[in-house]
């Protein structure tokens, strides 16, 4: 192009008009010969002459012609790199392996980072020799300045980290990996300038994905252990920190190689803990951290095996050396949570030695459960009421880090113990110490809350509830989630059904009161306190007893006024609209609760106001908003029932709008439950409205863009449709059912549990949308119309008879259709009814030991008998 520094430049030029014009300028050089374009960025780059700004937009811009977040893109992007000519690839490659020893920091940085793309693209092809070559003569070359070393050992380490993170390209060859950790271990080693090492240490951490054959090898791996063990002990903390990253990735990825290593790692990391610098000493907790999900991963495999009968695959044994560590590492960890930093926000992503050491305890707990508890517990007892609050506080963090993992018995005396000391804490002068109190006893009530004394319920739920309005937000966020946990635990209590009533209905009035005035504190916007209280609402109302349905009759006006009010809350800023927009989705969130709660004719006198203000809420642009106002309309249509047609014209706009929202895709899904949820309450009444419901639907299926679990949900959606419409349902059964049809072919490996889900999950809509298609037809007198499509229903019934991945799910449902179809096209199926499929899937049902479908199974058999018989 003409003039390439200049558009280079103006790209990055405030003015608007003249940066949109440099950047189609780009595009259009990009387009019109990208050999050519790719070359002068190349050259621009290598420039010594040219200024460095320039330079490194050069870089950048040809970096990024390589680079794409989306799959799709970045392959084609790579496609457009390998199909130019290998002449115009290599001047390039030249030219950028040269200005790696630029004089220039900033031209040898933005180098690396360029070819780093480049050898992404090309090593797994065994493309590019020079690359490893020319990398390796920097690193080992006495006359190459530091400068060119660090920016090759940063052009290494980008290169590890792009390869790891391509899908679909060979692995990289041996020799290749080889030279790689060559050069790497090159630079790492003890009399290297610390830069370096640091460069070095980066690297090698990236690079250890691809070294499993070197892992393998004893001396090579003594060798690489040996490399980063002496790194740990630079006088450089930037070099320590880097070393034990890398000690990290080694536990995650070669866990089973750990074992000749690990009395040394040991007490280095256990000195770097207590003695290091908090940068190293995060990393060496990390350390201990990623081995506890390593041996939480490990004992549960092996649980499954001895359940299924089978031995450990070998290599994937659990050595347990947390548990061997144990009565030093616990200690250990406990003192670290003394070094509490008082200053920190905990709204932002804070990371210190005390988090870090309790995330770590916690995973401990997790990992040897009941064997944590005497070794903790004398911490937490000595110190949960000493004089210094970071004692306290540590005590406490401590206590509720050990709530998980341990069972009942060993932890619940101590917890049934706590409940007095906590409750007192919460009065503590220190916030912090409050905060981690509040927190405890909301963990307390989420893992343990039978262990809490009867005697002590009404000071537990007054002492939180005292703790709402008074302190500071964080402190009664945690007050929020722990009476949350506490309603929580009330979730499908039987004693609540039997009885009507349950230990929180004498508190309601005033917790629901109390988290309504937290709503109105000037300070509710900070730690998410406001979001805390009405989640706490929620679960509370969620699970109240029936004597306090006359309370949630009061609210449910309150509730709809305060949405009302929210309309004409001023917006000034972003950051007002968001607030304002997540009230709303909150409300809309407590107005469907309180309408699951309440009777039809409770719910009259305020549906209009509810519908009104729902509708409100759907002219706004946010898809929260749009999810949480279409879940309050579903829970009015299940109250309503048919009396809710009277809504549908104002509410079919918005309803469509929904369906056709392919990009927020959660949207889609619950509008197209709504759609079903309309259907089975109107029934025939829905019918004027299916034109569009319909199309929308079909074309929800069809988008190639669609997130794949909108689509079950759509299918099911044709069975409440044509339950609801009946014989109506004619002129959309044939595309229906092609659209069914062609569901039904698709098919998840066994290895792939995550499509298998998904495949489970799209068989079961199917099912239900069969089987609401032949109930509407059979009760619409027009059953006929159906026998044309038989052969492929009985198909994909062939299919599921013999599928190993079908869960039963998936198998009640398909006993069902059998039956339904049994029952009402009798012996005009009988071949079909006679097939061993059929047989095979009625004997499976039987054999599931589930009541419900044994029960579905038993009946169905009986009418595929009448059917044969006929």
């Amino acid at each position: 192009m003409a003039d390439l520094t200049t558009t280079l430049l103006n790209a990055q030029n405030p003015d608007p008009n003249v940066r949109t014009q440099a950047e189609q300028h780009l595009t259009q050089a990009e387009q019109s010969n990208f050999p050519e374009f790719v070359g002068a960025l190349a050259t621009e780059l290598s420039s010594e002459d040219k200024d460095l700004t320039v330079r490194q937009l050069a870089g950048l811009t040809l970096k990024n012609l390589l680079v794409a977040r989306d799959e799709t893109l970045q392959v084609a992007k790579h496609d457009k790199w390998k199909a130019m000519d290998a002449g115009a690839r290599s001047k390039v490659k030249e030219l950028l392996l040269q200005t790696l020893r630029s004089p220039q920091q900033v031209a040898r940085h933005t180098a690396a980072q360029a070819c780093s793309e480049i050898a992404a693209v090309e090593l797994p092809y065994n493309e590019w020799p020079q690359f490893l070559a020319g990398l390796m003569d920097n690193v080992t070359s006495a006359e190459q300045p530091d400068g060119v070393k660090i920016a090759t050992l940063e052009c290494l380490g980008f290169t590890c980290e792009r390869l790891a993170t391509i899908d679909g390209a060979p692995d990289i060859p041996a020799e290749t990996t080889d030279r790689m950790l060559t050069t790497i271990v090159d630079g790492i080693r003890a009399d290297r300038p610390d830069p370096i090492r640091l460069a070095a240490a980066t690297a090698l951490r990236n690079s250890l994905i691809f070294t499993r054959k070197n892992m393998e090898n004893v001396n090579e791996r003594n060798m690489i252990m040996q490399t980063i063990c002496e790194a740990t002990q630079s006088t450089d903390d930037s070099v320590r920190a880097a070393a034990y990253e890398c000690i990290v990735q080694i536990a995650y990825q070669y866990y089973n190689k750990l074992q000749d290593y690990m009395q040394t790692l040991f007490q280095l990391t256990f000195g770097t803990i207590k003695n290091d610098k908090e940068n190293v000493a995060l990393q060496a907790i990390e350390f201990w951290s990623t081995l506890c999900e390593e041996e939480m991963d490990l004992q549960e495999e092996a649980a499954e095996c001895a359940e299924n009968g089978i031995p450990v695959e070998p290599g994937r044994e659990c050595v347990r050396y947390v548990a061997a560590a144990l009565e030093h590492l616990a200690p250990l960890l406990t003192e670290t949570l003394t070094k509490q930093d008082e200053d920190v926000d905990v709204d932002e992503e804070a990371w210190n030695l005390s988090m870090a050491g309790a995330t770590c305890l916690g995973l401990v707990a997790s990992t040897v459960g009941d064997a944590v508890v005497p070794i903790v517990m004398p911490f937490v007892q000595q110190h949960i009421k000493s004089e210094n609050w970071r004692y306290r506080e540590a005590a406490t963090m401590a206590f509720s880090s050990i709530l998980d993992g341990p069972s009942g018995e060993s932890i619940g005396p101590y917890v049934n113990q706590s409940i007095p000391v906590l409750l007192a804490a919460l009065s503590d002068q220190h916030e912090l110490v409050k905060d981690t109190t509040a927190w405890t006893i909301g963990r307390i009530c989420e893992l343990h809350v039978r262990q809490i004394p009867e005697e002590t319920f009404p000071t537990l739920v007054n002492g939180l509830m005292g703790k709402l309005l008074t302190e500071p937000p964080r402190v009664s966020n945690q007050a929020c989630f722990a009476l949350h946990n506490l309603a929580a635990a009330f979730a499908g209590d039987p004693a609540t059904e039997e009885n009507g009533t349950n230990a929180l209905s004498p508190y309601m009035q005033a917790l629901l009161q109390t988290l309504m005035q937290v709503c109105d504190r000037g300070d509710a916007t900070e730690a998410n306190l406001r979001i805390a209280a009405i989640e706490a609402m929620g679960i509370l109302i969620q699970n109240s007893a029936a004597d306090v349905r006359p309370l949630l009759v009061q609210l449910l006006p309150v509730i709809v006024d305060r949405l009302a009010q929210s309309f004409s809350i001023q917006v000034l800023t972003n950051e007002d609209k968001e607030m304002k927009e997540g009230l709303q989705g909150l409300l809309c969130g407590l107005i469907q609760v309180l309408c699951m709660k309440l009777e039809k004719a409770e719910l009259l006198p305020y549906a209009d106001d509810i519908m009104t203000n729902l509708l409100q809420v759907l002219q706004s642009k946010n898809a929260t908003c749009h999810e949480e106002a279409f879940s309050a309309t579903s829970a009015v249509v299940d109250q309503m029932e048919g009396d809710f047609e009277k809504y549908m014209s104002a509410l079919q706009p918005f309803l469509m709008m929904g369906l056709r929202n392919f990009e927020a895709y959660h949207v889609c899904t619950i509008a197209v439950g709504l759609v079903g949820d309309i259907a089975r309450a109107i029934e025939v009444k829905i019918q004027p409205y299916c034109d569009d419901i319909m199309s929308a639907l079909l074309q929800s299926l069809q988008n190639q863009t669609l997130h794949r679990s909108v689509k079950p949900p759509v299918l099911s959606a044709f069975g409440d449709i044509a339950m609801a419409i009946s014989a109506a349902f004619e002129p959309y059964l044939q595309v229906s059912l092609m659209m069914l049809f062609q569901a039904s072919q698709t098919r998840a490996p066994e290895d792939d549990e995550e499509l298998i889900d998904y495949v489970n999950s799209l068989r079961e809509g199917i099912l239900e949308a069969y089987t609401g298609i032949i109930q509407g037809l059979k009760d619409g007198n027009r059953i006929d119309l159906l026998v044309p499509y038989v052969e492929a229903v009985f198909g994909f019934l062939d299919v599921l008879a013999t599928d190993s991945t079908r869960d039963d799910e998936v198998l009640s449902k398909a006993v069902g259709l059998i039956g339904d179809i049994a029952s009402t096209l009798g012996a005009r199926v009988k071949d079909h009814l006679m097939k061993p499929s059929i047989a095979q899937l009625l004997k499976d049902g039987l054999e599931t030991g589930d009541q419900s479908i044994v029960e579905t199974s038993d009946w169905a058999k009986a009418v595929v008998a009448q059917a044969v018989q006929a």
